[in-house]
């Protein structure tokens, strides 16, 4: 894969394991990885799940920030002020795998969504999507504030049980690609990692 291709992960929701699905992916594609905002510092960084679990490089955060929270709240804390147009792709030999905090209406800053930055980016998206109750509302909203800003859609990547009714309707209704479903995993190391992202999805789909 050449060093142009870009992919920004976000998801419909906080805590639905996007950071996991990165790490497949970025291990996947051979790529680097970049967490630009980390907000929350105790314990385990998605930086640090990322490289343990894909054994590929990556990049330290433009924004550490101490508090589990909202990045605009959790800089205020800090005193800390973000500035996104200085948010911008790095240059990488790599695929680049950008993993975005929380979901899409996340705010950045008191006046800016980290949407607002992806729609800047215009690199190709990833949206994560829970197949539990409640994901048909909350992705359909998210594929809706995508395509409100334009923001490249490259499909929908679905994490747990499967649950053929909700994400069949997702994808007729949504008008968007299925890529496939990473299956909840009894133990998430670098080996089941990579084998549940190669039995589930097409590496193609992500040329």
């Amino acid at each position: 894969m050449s060093a142009s291709i870009r992919y920004v992960v976000s998801g419909t929701d906080t805590g639905i394991g996007k950071t996991i699905f990165a790490g497949a992916l970025t291990a996947a594609v051979a790529g680097v990885y970049w967490k630009p905002v980390q907000a929350g510092l105790e314990g385990e960084t998605d930086s640090e799940v990322v490289a343990r679990l894909s054994g590929r490089p990556v990049l330290r955060e433009a924004y550490r920030l101490n508090l589990a929270a909202s990045p605009h709240r959790a800089a205020a804390a800090q005193g800390i002020a973000i500035d996104p147009a200085a948010l911008s792709l790095p240059q990488t030999e790599a695929p680049l795998v950008v993993e975005g905090a929380g979901g899409l209406l996340v705010p950045l800053t008191a006046d800016t969504l980290f949407a607002d930055i992806f729609a800047r980016w215009s690199a190709p998206l990833v949206l994560c999507a829970r197949t539990t109750l409640g994901t048909i509302n909350h992705t359909l909203l998210s594929l809706e504030a995508i395509r409100a800003r334009e923001i490249p859609l490259l499909g929908i990547a679905f994490i747990g049980e499967a649950n053929e009714d909700s994400e069949n309707t997702i994808c007729q209704m949504g008008r968007a690609k299925r890529l496939g479903r990473l299956p909840l995993l009894p133990a998430v190391t670098p080996e089941s990692l990579r084998a549940a992202f190669a039995a589930n999805f097409t590496i193609g789909d992500f040329r």
